[in-house]
């Protein structure tokens, strides 16, 4: 079976600084995989690299077998088979919740203003924002921020999510609610690539936790292999530290 996303042999280097180094990572259909490590470990940078927000400097990154890396790939085309969620929410302050969820559809899948209407207010919904459609991104918390920007995401119809550090720009009591988005997408069968800091989520919801530093894979595996009895002397101290704070 052909992987959702198979990343070969990839190396991403700025200058002097090697970020990613040679990096051999996979993720199944319907597969939620968690990536986590210390800051500066090149999560992130992996990440965007999947999506060709970054350029790499070598190797390959294959979405449902097609190579991003190849010049005569359609990016545009695969970019509408994957749905990004960063850090920062990116809404428009301007729109609507709403018209936040439409604006992609109308410009990009040219769907008609009623059929973008009908799957934002759906999407909103899944996200237990129907009531907010009409407040505006000032209006709303943080993590409804954030679900917001999910149902965005959502409406695009992605076969494949990417979360960047989803819940690491809210505060502690607006965390669970955006988490158990992502738990009602990983349980309806999403492939998810989460890039996280949250263990308790790892735990629960990832088919397999991949742990990064400096730039390489230490470890991979099942969740409760990684982080309940991870064999690599890097990850146990990194969990130490984590889970001493």
């Amino acid at each position: 079976m052909t992987a959702a996303i198979e990343v070969l042999h990839l190396t991403k280097r700025y200058g002097d600084n090697v970020v990613l180094k040679d990096i051999d990572f996979h993720v199944d259909e319907r597969e939620v995989v968690c990536v986590i490590g210390p800051s500066g470990s090149g999560k992130s940078t992996l990440l965007r690299c999947v999506n060709r927000l970054e350029d790499p400097t070598s190797g390959q990154i294959l979405i449902k077998g097609i190579d991003i890396c190849d010049d005569d790939t359609d990016l545009n085309d695969v970019r509408r088979r994957i749905g990004m969620v960063f850090q920062q929410f990116n809404l428009f302050p301007h729109l609507s919740a709403l018209a936040n969820v439409m604006v992609a559809q109308r410009k990009v899948l040219n769907r008609s203003s009623g059929e973008a209407e009908l799957l934002a207010r759906a999407q909103l919904d899944k996200v237990g924002l129907g009531e907010k459609a009409d407040s505006y991104p000032s209006q709303l918390s943080g993590g409804q921020q954030q679900r917001v920007a999910i149902a965005r995401a959502l409406a695009m119809d992605p076969e494949i999510m990417l979360f960047d550090e989803a819940t690491s720009a809210l505060d502690p009591e607006l965390v669970g609610d955006v988490l158990a988005v992502m738990r009602d997408l990983a349980a309806g069968g999403m492939t998810m690539m989460v890039v996280t800091h949250e263990m308790h989520f790892a735990r629960q919801v990832a088919d397999r936790v991949v742990f990064m530093a400096d730039g390489v894979v230490v470890e991979s595996g099942p969740p409760e292999q990684v982080l309940g009895a991870p064999s690599q002397p890097r990850t146990q101290q990194f969990l130490s530290q984590v889970e001493n704070r």
